[in-house]
């Protein structure tokens, strides 16, 4: 009678409710209901799946639900069930490819950092070909700052703008448009600098305005696609590719300016672009759910982390985005909004200086020649990378050890400023390649800490609201970029003293610092 009623239970699965196998009885520990398994003591209601998600998904039952609460750490927990109305639950043995834990969040996040790594090769190749190009046009060092702040023109204006239409409109199609902009612009650069000044900072004001979208994209994104406990990671490998394209971008341009003119430089990385948003289009989604190369229990294990989830599907299955407008006020009255927002404006302004700058430092103070100097400026940008890594791996340790949050990001951010302070000192009185490599590589080195400090602290003191906290930051730090480089330039071409320059900078870290210290939480303030 048993094997008779299971057959028809079967059939009854296949026919009305799409479902796959009926298989053993229920784990120990759940209850096994006419809507699949639960979590004892869990209350829960079932929602019809749409078709379109079931379709997308391949999944094993007929409805899905969830209901949200805050995760162990504070106090709640996400909870999600697939549900059928005739299926009982599925064993480990015949589980669905679809309830298989897969890994397609580090997919994501390689492409997202991918995406990074073109962005800062596109920018900093200027760095090497506004050498021969300034030769060639007889341009200052006056000339050549106002080329390399000419980028940030654009880039102040886009930061706000982009986290905000992620934050409402999702990260995948603000990311994807803005790499085709300054793809774009970069195949046209060469063009543009042989057309006149005025059109070469046009070009870069465009490239910076399809640039500027880049990092609250990454924000947005990971927030969404990555569970609270791979956060600083998952940020500290965005930036690692970030980071890396400085060294790509300025060991790669010598050669391709041997091979290809002004031009080939431009051309092979403007096309890398063009080819990623390709790619982007097909393998990216803002939100893992949408996505059906992620299986249910790699979803579960996202939103169960703490990831942003607050997208909803109406009855056709489309995502429906966060309509409310961004509190602007409420965001600006807050003083850890305004530590994160210091922390941008004081690390882009040394990090444009030494991006920048470092090539004619080398050539100028040290005699390299420009291979060299490109050589000599990209090791410290190595060792960023490999050090951003470990400081988000270290930082999501001491979390994971207990440390409170608050104190991991202030040490870490301090580590970030305090660091790069003593060394920018200590590389005034270095007189040899070696040397200033070694000061620079540390000094660079301990800036990529920052990777694990404010970058990952704008999802937690306002998860919802990521976009548009680190468009306002990046707006600061665009800004801080502006200045910081044309005065450089006005500086070097005034009074040839790098000195000045390396001295206002590390008082520029100081300051950062203290303002961290005393106004930061790793805590979240909006809801």
């Amino acid at each position: 009678a048993r094997r008779v009623t299971a057959m028809l239970a079967v059939g009854r699965a296949s026919i009305f409710g799409g479902i796959g196998r009926c298989i053993a009885p229920p784990r120990s520990g759940r209850a096994a209901t006419s809507a699949g398994p639960v979590r004892s003591g869990r209350a829960r209601a079932v929602v019809p799946e749409r078709p379109v998600i079931r379709a997308r998904r391949a999944a094993t039952s007929t409805g899905w639900t969830r209901t949200t609460s805050a995760t162990a750490s504070s106090g709640r927990d996400s909870v999600r069930t697939r549900a059928s109305s005739s299926a009982p639950a599925l064993t480990t043995r015949d589980e669905p490819a679809a309830t298989r834990e897969t890994g397609y969040r580090f997919v994501v996040v390689a492409l997202i950092a991918l995406a990074l790594l073109l962005c800062n090769a596109d920018r900093v190749i200027m760095s090497v070909a506004g050498v021969p190009l300034a030769q060639a046009h007889g341009w200052g060092e006056r000339a050549i700052g106002l080329v390399q702040s000419s980028f940030l023109w654009g880039y102040m204006l886009t930061p706000l703008l982009g986290g905000v239409l992620a934050d409402r409109y999702g990260g995948k199609a603000v990311l994807g448009g803005g790499i085709l902009v300054w793809s774009l612009a970069t195949m046209a650069t060469p063009l543009a600098a042989a057309t006149s000044l005025p059109a070469l900072l046009l070009t870069r004001a465009v490239m910076g305005l399809g640039e500027g979208v880049a990092l609250p994209c990454m924000n947005n994104l990971t927030a969404r696609w990555v569970p609270k406990a791979e956060r600083s990671r998952a940020v500290a490998a965005c930036m690692g590719g970030f980071q890396s394209g400085s060294m790509v971008g300025l060991l790669a341009a010598p050669a391709m300016l041997a091979w290809g003119g002004v031009s080939g430089p431009f051309a092979v990385f403007g096309l890398s672009g063009v080819l990623w948003a390709v790619v982007w289009a097909f393998a990216a989604t803002t939100y893992p759910r949408e996505s059906p190369s992620v299986s249910q229990r790699e979803l579960a294990l996202i939103e169960d982390g703490g990831s942003v989830a607050d997208s909803t599907f109406n009855e056709d299955g489309v995502t429906r985005r966060m309509s409310e407008p961004t509190p602007f006020r409420l965001l600006l009255s807050k003083a850890p909004v305004w530590a994160c927002i210091v922390a941008n404006f004081v690390n882009n302004w040394g990090y444009f200086i030494l991006l920048a700058w470092m090539p004619l430092y080398f050539k100028q103070v040290m005699g390299l020649e420009l291979a060299r100097s490109s050589y000599f400026s990209a090791l410290p940008w190595a060792t960023m990378a490999a050090s951003g890594v470990f400081a988000g791996t270290l930082a999501d340790s001491l979390i994971a050890r207990g440390v409170p949050v608050t104190t991991v990001r202030k040490f870490i951010q301090g580590v970030g400023f305090i660091g790069p302070a003593l060394m920018l000192v200590l590389l005034t009185f270095q007189t040899t390649a070696n040397g200033a490599l070694a000061v620079l590589t540390v000094a660079i080195g301990c800036t990529a800490f920052t990777q694990a400090g404010f970058l990952v602290n704008f999802q937690e003191i306002g998860p919802r609201y990521v976009g548009a906290l680190h468009g306002m930051a990046n707006t600061a730090g665009s800004f801080a970029g502006i200045v910081g480089t044309y005065t450089t330039g006005v500086i070097l071409e005034s009074t040839g003293s790098w000195r000045a320059v390396l001295f206002i900078t590390a008082g520029v870290y100081a300051f950062g610092a203290a303002t961290w210290l005393a106004f930061s939480t790793g805590e979240r303030v909006f809801d």
